[in-house]
């Protein structure tokens, strides 16, 4: 019972943020030319990863909300390296929760979050896109074949605005959530068992050091939450002892290595990209969590006059709308895919 009340909590949750995600990867999918987002992005390399990682920072997406998004992107043509640097720098940090972690955190931890999130994309990416030159010709291969090239297609800017965001609105509802559903759900089922069963209280007591780091870590790792919703958390851990630098860790690893994260970079970038991925997230993470530590100590920074109890919530009637419709929109999706396979199943 737990366990579920947990899942509903997480689901209502990234809701809102899953919804504004997918709207985001419509309108990049009808709106935005598939040349110019190749030219932009589609090389790997430092340009594109360095472009791909300040385009994310201002994004209010959460850890789901990226997904879809990204998705889009890699999709439309940017590169690996590209894909990686926006989802770390994207989930990591936001004007949102920017806003929130000066009001709650102050104004280091403010500034030390977004710094920190894009050096992580920068790392990544460029790990991403490393890893990824060892295989050029069998990526080449991959996408020859890929049920991803078929979906690239040119914009028509000549057409009527109605009928390119009806074409947005159903890229979204049909191709979008189908190719997510499974991984989302995975990841939000994975995170409640996380939630319920994790007390916080064996957060705080090992909060201290490398110990505390990498305990942040491992916890966070399979955790869904999003980079507003991790800052009055992070006031908590902070008010009850856990070291500013732990908290800083725990703000970057959560929101960019949650299970339907890692799902999805495996799936749509490859096991050996997964790997430079988290190599990238969880070492500037860990880098910056020491930093951070030396920083508030070598300058006698006093983390918690800053701290408030306070934070602003959505409104109600955006949270349970969104989960109502992302709720239709998923059991559709399943419904699809469970016929698909039994169709599968009757032609063996």
């Amino acid at each position: 019972m737990l366990m579920l009340e947990s899942f509903v909590v997480l689901f209502m949750e990234a809701a809102p943020w899953l919804i504004v995600g997918f709207i985001v990867a419509g309108l990049i999918k009808t709106f935005l030319p598939m040349s110019w987002l190749r030219e932009q992005l589609g090389q790997e390399g430092f340009s594109s990863v360095f472009k791909a990682s300040i385009f994310g920072i201002p994004l209010p997406l959460c850890s789901c909300g990226v997904i879809p998004a990204a998705i889009g992107l890699r999709r439309q043509g940017a590169s690996k390296s590209a894909t990686t640097a926006f989802m770390v720098s994207t989930p990591e940090t936001g004007v949102d929760s920017i806003s929130i972690s000066y009001a709650l955190l102050g104004p280091f931890l403010a500034s030390m979050r977004p710094i920190a999130a894009f050096f992580s994309a920068m790392v990544a990416g460029l790990l991403v896109g490393k890893e990824d030159a060892k295989h050029q010709a069998q990526m080449q291969s991959e996408q020859t074949s890929s049920c991803c090239s078929k979906k690239h297609s040119d914009h028509d800017s000549q057409q009527p605005l109605t009928q390119r965001l009806q074409q947005s609105a159903k890229y979204v509802s049909f191709d979008m959530v189908e190719d997510t559903v499974v991984w989302l759900l995975t990841g939000l089922l994975f995170a409640a068992l996380v939630k319920a069963y994790v007390p916080e209280d064996f957060l705080v007591e090992w909060g201290h050091g490398l110990l505390g780091m990498l305990l942040m870590m491992v916890i966070s790792v399979p955790m869904y939450i999003c980079a507003t919703a991790s800052t009055p958390i992070a006031a908590g851990l902070l008010l009850a002892g856990v070291s500013p630098g732990a908290v800083l860790l725990f703000m970057l690893a959560g929101p960019a290595t949650n299970i339907a994260t890692l799902s999805v970079v495996a799936k749509e970038l490859g096991q050996r990209s997964l790997i430079a991925y988290l190599t990238g997230v969880l070492g500037v993470a860990l880098l910056f969590g020491f930093l951070t530590d030396y920083l508030v100590s070598a300058f006698a920074i006093d983390i918690r006059t800053h701290l408030t109890a306070s934070h602003e919530m959505l409104p109600d009637w955006i949270v349970i709308s969104s989960s109502v419709l992302l709720a239709l929109f998923m059991s559709r999706a399943l419904l699809v895919k469970l016929k698909l396979h039994f169709v599968k199943l009757a032609y063996k």
